[in-house]
């Protein structure tokens, strides 16, 4: 049987919003929906719709820790969309398709290690736990995570800030401008794996050249070296020119032609929040582009071209952006936030999160901090047992041992030594 070229997984979670008037709601993904099927998707040859899985406890526990309080932050939708990244990562490790896209919600990008809340509409990871998932069932090695939505993906770095096995390349909107006020150039991961971690903020109002620009020059590069066995974009889709809550100006081409430059054998939806007038227009050009198909014709309605053009003073910052960074990749220098302290590593951190589970399933309270210090063991051997304490008004504190991957049995017998005392 020949693999199809596109598989396509679809979770709208109709029954699930932040508030009715929230931009994380319902209406979010049925246009799309519509437009898939009124443009005839599912009757190309090689494309195919696929159900979603429902992720399990112990999928979300190789990727998060939930400190005592806050079991009940994944709710069902939550476990369905971060399952329809399975289904869609599955369908690829299983020949089954040459490529996938997860279109689903609710999104998971800056859901971190440590979850008390949910931060920026994410309570958990979804394309985190695909990947833990898919390397505990086939043993997937070296993964690039290319992280395209207009806000940078802090979550997705937290979770893989100390694994040197994982490449998180974020292209998004300068954080001195947008939320979280992360993703800057000197963030290259923690003292184990300098270099893995790469940011690309981009000025504000930023279009398709200054996109195209980057990917080409910053982004390509860095896969190309880095030779990865899976790419997967975390395909946000709120730089476009009409979102209501960020300030960038990419077209559906100009997605299209993103994806064309990135290659990735798996997307996963994150952010987009013009339900109407960019993200069925979007998906499709998306979804073509990954299937090889002709997108040109894919057109929303906007303002003239020329309305939408990257100015000349932007694409020269954004090509000695470029030079800075792979310049910071060849000699990354000494981690930033850590001191030492005997064989190890500390850094302390405050944490926001703006909505958190209430009580009895009863919606969703307002804004808590977390306080948080992290340890990382400096192990000639491995990358580094990684200790994090943890405490916010909803949880009491808590410490976490937390091996890495690939652990030596030293970090193995010291991570089992913390968990009995």
């Amino acid at each position: 049987m020949t693999a199809r070229k596109l598989g396509l997984v679809f979770f709208p979670a109709y029954d699930w919003a932040i508030s009715p008037d929230h931009p994380e709601r319902e209406e979010r993904l049925l246009y799309t929906q519509d437009q898939l099927r009124e443009e005839g998707l599912f009757d190309l040859p090689g494309l195919a719709e696929y159900r979603p899985e429902v992720a399990g406890d112990d999928d979300v526990h190789r990727v998060h820790v939930r400190p005592p309080g806050v079991e009940r932050l994944a709710a069902l939708p939550h476990l369905i969309s971060a399952g329809g990244a399975i289904a869609a990562g599955r369908l690829v490790m299983e020949g089954d398709c040459l490529k996938s896209f997860a279109l689903v919600r609710p999104p998971g990008h800056h859901a971190m290690r440590v979850v008390h809340g949910g931060r920026g509409f994410c309570n958990i990871n979804n394309e985190a736990i695909m990947i833990e998932r898919l390397r505990h069932e086939y043993g997937l090695g070296r993964v690039a995570i290319v992280d395209t939505d207009c806000h940078h993906g802090d979550g997705t770095q937290d979770i893989y800030w100390h694994d040197p096995d994982t490449l998180f390349i974020s292209l998004h909107q300068d954080g001195r401008t947008l939320y979280p006020g992360s993703g800057f150039i000197e963030e290259m991961g923690g003292p184990s794996a300098l270099g893995s971690t790469v940011n690309i903020p981009l000025p504000p109002e930023t279009g398709d050249a200054g996109f195209l620009l980057a990917a080409r020059e910053i982004v390509r590069p860095i896969l190309d070296e880095w030779r990865p066995d899976l790419v997967v974009n975390s395909a946000g889709q709120d730089n476009h020119f009409s979102d209501p809550i960020t300030n960038m100006k990419i077209t559906a081409h100009g997605y299209a032609a993103l994806s064309e430059i990135i290659d990735p054998q798996i997307a996963v939806l994150e952010g987009g929040y013009s339900i109407r007038g960019a993200l069925p227009y979007l998906n499709l050009a998306i979804a073509l582009a990954m299937a090889g198909l002709d997108w040109q014709k894919v057109e929303e309605p906007g303002p003239e071209p020329a309305r939408l053009a990257t100015s000349p003073q932007s694409l020269d910052y954004i090509k000695r952006l470029g030079q800075e960074i792979h310049r910071r990749r060849r000699a990354p220098g000494r981690p930033a936030d850590y001191r030492r302290d005997g064989r190890w590593w500390v850094r302390e951190r405050s944490i926001f999160y703006d909505t958190h589970a209430l009580e009895g399933g009863d919606g969703y309270g307002g804004a808590i901090h977390e306080r948080q210090r992290e340890e990382l063991y400096d192990c000639p051997d491995c990358p580094g047992l990684l200790v994090i304490h943890t405490r916010s008004e909803v949880s009491r504190p808590s410490v976490h041992p937390l091996p890495p991957r690939r652990a030596c049995p030293r970090c193995l017998a010291l991570a089992e030594e913390m968990k009995r005392a």
